[in-house]
């Protein structure tokens, strides 16, 4: 069943969703299974798997020198979808992302989907660094809307190269991300309502919103969604604060502001493990406010915090 789908298909229920990283290159799925094992208790009805781009890293050569050297360091979302898909039943959601990918091989990872059946995606530009000097601005997506393009023309069986082909029975059904507290790169927040209203008026199904910790900006945020003639779900994605650093870390990353209740809560904090607990009880309170207030979903980013995202889904769910 299609993310849509599922959240049409809810009832008044809040859905729960999560959003897990591919293991790192040399390390086994199983560290994936572990993770989704532990949360699939409280029905997910859908499993995000990330994208990474290649890292310029210098590999030492015997004379001494460093060479640059481009390294993926975690697999692809495209078979771990089809992994986890096939294994639980449970819908499977790659990331697909414009940066560090040409054209072609976005084409090549859809045609891979389609064959494993996976026609589920979100659709994102991926960090701030722009295209490695061997890719010319030609052959890459440049933006998310870039990238919605061609899922859209492959949809209706348009080819990157532009020739044209017979279109899947099944077309590939897609969201896209949107910021409650504004995009770093725009310019304001007008801006950026403008550019989430293109994504939903080209196809997307439904928004999910970068990581935020003050709900009033997320309900603000919908308001004006709303008012903009934006009417599809839009999806709070949540995350448990786990370390101490992580009360600067976040903010300066992800440009979400950390409430000062919390924060002044999170700075008492004696040890890791007391951030943890204030993490949990913070954010079971979130989510309860956001199921008040009637979310379709709540998305979890679970990145060094799936056992926190465990105790607060049983408490929640």
């Amino acid at each position: 069943m299609r993310v849509i789908e599922h959240l049409k298909n809810n009832g008044n229920k809040t859905a729960f969703s999560f959003e897990i990283l591919p293991p790192l290159k040399g390390n086994s799925i199983e560290k994936v299974y572990n993770i989704i094992d532990k949360l699939r208790e409280f029905d997910p009805k859908y499993i995000n798997i990330t994208s990474h781009r290649s890292e310029m890293i210098f590999k030492e050569m015997p004379d001494g020198s460093f060479r640059p050297q481009k390294m993926r360091k975690r697999p692809g979302s495209v078979a771990i979808a089809s992994a986890i898909q096939n294994k639980y039943g449970i819908t499977a959601v790659p990331h697909i992302i414009c940066k560090g990918f040409t054209r072609d091989e976005t084409e090549y990872a859809l045609i891979d989907l389609n064959f494993l059946g996976v026609h589920d995606l979100l659709l994102l530009r991926g960090d701030a660094k722009g295209p490695e000097k061997s890719e010319e601005p030609s052959k890459v997506n440049l933006h998310a809307t870039d990238l919605q393009a061609q899922v859209n023309n492959f949809n209706r069986g348009i080819y990157a190269d532009g020739e044209h082909f017979e279109p899947n029975a099944t077309p590939f059904s897609y969201g896209m991300a949107c910021y409650p507290e504004k995009h770093e790169e725009a310019p304001n927040m007008e801006s950026d309502l403008r550019y989430a209203k293109e994504k939903v008026d080209a196809g997307a199904d439904y928004l999910v919103t970068q990581m935020f910790f003050d709900n009033e900006k997320y309900y603000a945020f919908v308001d004006r969604c709303r008012a903009e003639g934006i009417t599809v779900p839009i999806i709070p994605g949540i995350k448990p604060v786990v370390l101490k650093n992580q009360l600067n870390v976040l903010p300066r990353v992800f440009r979400s502001d950390i409430p000062e209740p919390f924060a002044e809560e999170l700075r008492r904090c004696k040890d890791e493990e007391a951030v943890k607990e204030a993490g949990i009880e913070w954010c079971i309170a979130q989510c309860r406010d956001l199921m008040a207030h009637g979310v379709p979903s709540i998305h979890f980013y679970t990145l060094m915090a799936s056992e926190s995202v465990r105790r607060i889904a049983k408490a929640i769910y």
